[in-house]
């Protein structure tokens, strides 16, 4: 076999319509497009979200869902099983220590610890939010949980 002797499969390949080349063509004349009018026109019709001249459901609706309280505070969350693994008993756990350890990424980043994990040393507890579960666990190994 030679690169000249191949050739696409019979069908695979059509010729693209030629509009508008005369009429033994069979699309001379008005280019199948019939007798004047919006869509024999080029660029003709509507557009996708013309709904009769009525407002587009588009231009109805608010251009972004939902609403963004300004006001939002996001906590930098830590779960007590992570501070058994950080600090040593007695040791007093503040967003300083927290960020020297490497659990939170600013000094200035509001905290709230969660009760995920155990805990068994006696921790002081100072940060800004502390869930009731993580309460109870510090408290139960000797803990304090303050309000800084």
């Amino acid at each position: 076999m030679q690169i000249h002797d191949l050739f696409p499969a019979p069908g695979s390949r059509k010729d693209r319509k030629r509009v508008g080349r005369g009429h033994g063509s069979g699309h001379g004349g008005r280019s199948g497009k019939g007798n004047k009018g919006q869509l024999s026109r080029s660029g003709g019709g509507k557009g996708p979200g013309f709904e009769g001249g009525q407002n587009p459901l588009h231009m109805r609706l608010p251009k972004l869902p939902g609403f963004k309280n300004r006001f939002r505070l996001e906590y930098a969350v830590v779960n007590v099983g992570r501070l058994e693994d950080h600090f040593s008993a007695g040791d007093v756990v503040d967003p300083g220590t927290l960020h020297a350890a490497g659990m939170v990424k600013s000094r200035k980043a509001a905290i709230k610890i969660l009760g995920d994990g155990e805990i068994t040393k006696p921790l002081i507890v100072r940060v800004d939010k502390v869930s009731g579960a993580a309460a109870e666990k510090i408290v139960a190994a000797g803990g304090k949980v303050e309000s800084p």
